[in-house]
């Protein structure tokens, strides 16, 4: 399944996945996972998807863009 992490609360991560938000535990994903980042989850292992969450980052500020423009 795949996720956006949405933040962090101590010991663990909140994922948004199909507009919901799940608690996971933080020891299963990768040391460099940031709020912003999408991933993939299977079981007890997450990868993070640079490339997906490269394009999401672009779309936001290109949403932003056009938000402060106006």
């Amino acid at each position: 399944m795949r996720g956006i992490i949405d933040r962090f609360e101590g010991d663990w991560v909140v994922v948004e996945i199909e507009g919901e938000t799940m608690d996971f535990k933080r020891s299963i994903f990768p040391k460099e996972a940031a709020a912003g980042d999408v991933v993939d989850m299977n079981g007890d292992k997450v990868r993070i998807l640079k490339a997906e969450t490269d394009k999401l980052r672009k779309e936001i500020e290109e949403l932003m863009d056009e938000v402060w423009d106006d």
